[in-house]
């Protein structure tokens, strides 16, 4: 198809500057996983024994994360700069991104660096870029669905659509098909897509076959996450159930809104964006992208989502609002248009520097615990269930586990060595899996399994469970399977999250049945 050149025009690209601040993004986080103090964060082992028991097409769970794991450690091994890589390069890609759709959206320069500087300096997405989570992929791939559409509202030669670039609905199909495949939230922002297309003066485009298309290559691409539910029994379900009766409980409207104020003082540039996006008769051809933003938004309220799940409509929304602003700035004189604009990136930058024990983990504890103290930003150290620590529950899930499987270690190696031999790992929840099975090759500490999540899918092993050691956990659990269960050790961790304050290891033998019969039994328990 052929897009007259006025369409085609785009502002110049701040490339240098762009480039440098993505690059300063990840050079920062990869610095961090150098020479933090803490160590692997709780769902970092999950992830990565996801990896190690990869079924492609019979995972509980979206396993892009699984799959990439495996990637980083096969070409880079095991440290925390490693593991984290892609984390880092993901957060530098939202900056970029963030100036490219201010760019899409008509900004110049200003725009495109006040978007990029948004995301740059937003807690939110710093905090994300520091841990191998699916939330900072998650975040991107929504952030290049959004510019996806931006890009076909810029090139159509139209407001209403009804000719648009095929390559882009390809890369929107492609976006939310690795979406899906990385995080079920992804369908959030798939129902509001849809709403927005209905709703919008682009309406008429869901007449033409690219929609279509694009629905179609997200499928595909996302039909191992579809498919591992089909084959499991949509165990997503049970674990909404449980999130909806734990964490989510916690979620109040109010509670939603004021979390969004962890995106720092870029959240007024984002609610300009959302204004600009919706209201704006130059932004008629971009409606899309508004609608889309504020009916995520909405879906997220309604059904009481963690006030982070709605992250990453902010970098489209930050470009919208640093375009908004860069156009209404230019009608000032020279000196006060110089002056706003650089006191509100003072602002930003400045923010992010002070918030920096809450959003990095470079810092001691003892520092961070008594910046919470100080600050008076206790909230921000509450578990997902309202209890309070003296860390964010992010840094004190990073504490405390090499130590518990030397513990372990050490009651496995005091066995005798034909019991060595028949002996078999549990543990309570994934966490403490995760670290056994993660650190337990340099103890040479045998097969772990768990009936926690995930875990529960990977299996009982081959043994049948004559000897097995335990972290974690209740001895009640333990005395209706084995005849003989003595507590042997305890691991102390006053830093940690509740569960982990306080860890008995257990070492029960004579099994009433064997694991294999008694695993259909230990599903879900944690």
């Amino acid at each position: 198809m052929t897009v007259p050149s006025a369409v085609r025009a785009r502002p110049p690209l701040a490339s240098r500057s762009i480039a440098a601040l993505s690059g300063i993004v990840v050079l920062l986080h990869l610095a961090v996983d150098w020479l933090s103090p803490y160590g692997f964060q709780r769902d970092e082992f999950l992830y990565m024994a996801m990896g190690r028991h990869l079924q492609l097409w019979r995972m509980d769970f979206p396993p892009f994360i699984a799959m990439l794991s495996q990637v980083q450690r096969f070409i880079f091994g095991d440290s925390m700069v490693a593991i984290r890589l892609s984390s880092a390069l993901a957060a530098g890609v939202l900056v970029l991104l963030a100036a490219l759709i201010a760019r899409e959206l008509g900004g110049g320069r200003v725009a495109q660096l006040f978007a990029a500087l948004a995301v740059a300096t937003s807690p939110v997405f710093i905090r994300t870029g520091v841990l191998f989570q699916p939330v900072v992929f998650d975040e991107m791939w929504w952030t290049v669905a959004l510019f996806a559409l931006a890009k076909i509202g810029a090139e159509s030669p139209s407001d209403d659509w009804r000719v648009t670039s095929p390559a882009w609905w390809i890369v929107l199909g492609a976006a939310c098909g690795l979406g899906l495949l990385t995080k079920f939230s992804l369908l959030f922002f798939g129902a509001a897509l849809v709403a927005a297309l209905i709703l919008a003066p682009q309406r008429r485009v869901l007449l033409t076959r690219w929609p279509w298309i694009a629905a179609l290559i997200a499928l595909v691409l996302g039909s191992p996450s579809v498919v591992g539910q089909l084959r499991l029994g949509f165990p997503v379900v049970g674990q909404m159930h449980t999130l909806q009766s734990s964490q989510l409980a916690h979620v109040s409207f109010l509670s939603f809104f004021g979390g969004q104020l962890f995106i720092g003082p870029a959240v007024l540039l984002a609610v300009a964006g959302a204004a600009y996006l919706l209201i704006a008769t130059s932004m008629r051809r971009f409606r899309v992208v508004g609608l889309s933003c504020a009916g995520a938004f909405v879906l997220l309220l309604v059904l009481h989502g963690k006030a982070y799940y709605i992250a990453p409509i902010y970098p489209a929304l930050f470009a919208a609002g640093a375009v908004a602003l860069e156009r209404w700035t230019e009608s000032m004189a020279a000196a006060p248009r110089t002056s706003l604009r650089v006191a509100i990136a003072l602002l930003f930058v400045g923010n992010a520097i002070a918030m920096l024990p809450l959003e990095l983990p470079a810092f001691s504890r003892e520092y961070t615990a008594r910046f919470v103290t100080r600050s008076g930003l206790a909230s921000s150290a509450r578990t997902n269930q309202g209890m309070q620590l003296r860390l964010p529950q992010d840094y004190a899930d990073m504490l405390g586990w090499p130590e518990e499987v030397a513990a372990v270690a050490r009651v496995y190696d005091s066995l005798p060595p034909e019991k060595r031999a028949q002996t078999v790992l549990g543990a309570d929840n994934y966490g403490e899996a995760g670290a056994l099975e993660f650190y337990g090759p340099r103890y040479k500490l045998p097969y772990v399994i768990s009936g926690a999540g995930s875990y529960w899918f990977f299996g009982p092993g081959e043994k049948p469970g004559t000897v097995l050691i335990v972290l974690g956990g209740d001895k009640s659990d333990l005395d209706r399977l084995y005849d003989s269960v003595t507590e042997v050790a305890r691991v102390r961790n006053e830093w940690g999250v509740p569960e982990e304050m306080d860890v008995p290891i257990f070492v029960a033998e004579h099994p009433r049945r064997t694991l294999q019969q008694a695993w259909p039994a230990l599903a879900g328990q944690n």
